[in-house]
């Protein structure tokens, strides 16, 4: 990575982590969308897997735990093993490819977002319904190193209260991280990374820290829900930007 791209990385993950303060998730989709705009995409999961992973693991707090991981096991095992065993952004597809999928899995997070259609309610003890989410959420982390999809929408099928939501996503995204970190680990060996890439990773890592803490500040100014609306809409236009950029 060349020096001058250093201020754009911790912008952008000043922003990613921002969204996150005040949403409770989108680092990843965020700093994704926006570092996918030039960089492979396996490169912009190499720099999004240890600020994913270090705003994730606070929020796995809670006292929700057990009851969390009765329901929802079946479903973070099924990301896991998905996540590593499908063929993705690694070399097995183009970086066009890979941003095709990155730019359609955005625009259709940021339409279902504006829609918010009312989901039917799934039982939180069939383990079916959640090993079938994990096992596609699995497939969408491998193509784009988004794991929102269809995930997000599964949790809210099973209808969690707030504090239940929130820490299932923090272990829900913590899991998906750690299966991308294998991944990318898989893609770009240790011997690969240099001194340079070493020190965009710790940028990433300042930025978000800054960026989550300024969204934790600017939560209760914000009108959340027209917030969120204009987020999904920002979504919708980076993926037509990434679909242009694989065309």
């Amino acid at each position: 990575m060349d020096t001058f791209q250093f201020p754009i990385v911790i912008a952008v993950f000043v922003l990613a982590g921002a969204v996150k303060g005040i949403t409770g998730m989108g680092l990843p989709t965020v700093a994704m969308s926006l570092l996918g705009l030039w960089m492979a995409p396996v490169h912009a999961a190499a720099l999004v897997v240890a600020p994913s992973f270090a705003t994730n693991v606070a929020q796995c707090r809670g006292p929700h735990l057990r009851p969390l991981a009765v329901r929802l096991w079946p479903g973070w095992v099924a990301i896991a093993i998905f996540t590593v065993a499908t063929p993705g952004f690694d070399g097995t597809e183009t970086a066009s490819s890979a941003k095709g999928w990155l730019g359609s899995s955005l625009i259709v997070y940021g339409v279902w977002g504006l829609w918010r259609p009312v989901l039917p309610v799934l039982s939180a003890r069939n383990r079916w319904f959640s090993a079938t989410a994990g096992a596609a959420t699995g497939v969408v982390t491998a193509l784009t190193a988004v794991f929102v999809l269809p995930w997000v929408p599964y949790l809210q099928s099973i209808r969690l209260n707030k504090d239940e939501m929130v820490q299932a996503l923090g272990l829900s995204f913590t899991v998906a991280t750690l299966a991308l970190a294998v991944r990318v680990h898989e893609s770009v060996p240790l011997g690969e990374w240099s001194i340079s890439a070493g020190i965009a990773v710790c940028v990433a890592l300042a930025g978000a820290f800054g960026g989550l803490k300024l969204g934790e500040v600017l939560r209760g100014r914000l009108a959340g829900p027209a917030f969120q609306k204009a987020l999904f809409v920002v979504f919708i236009a980076l993926g037509m930007a990434n679909l242009i950029r694989a065309g």
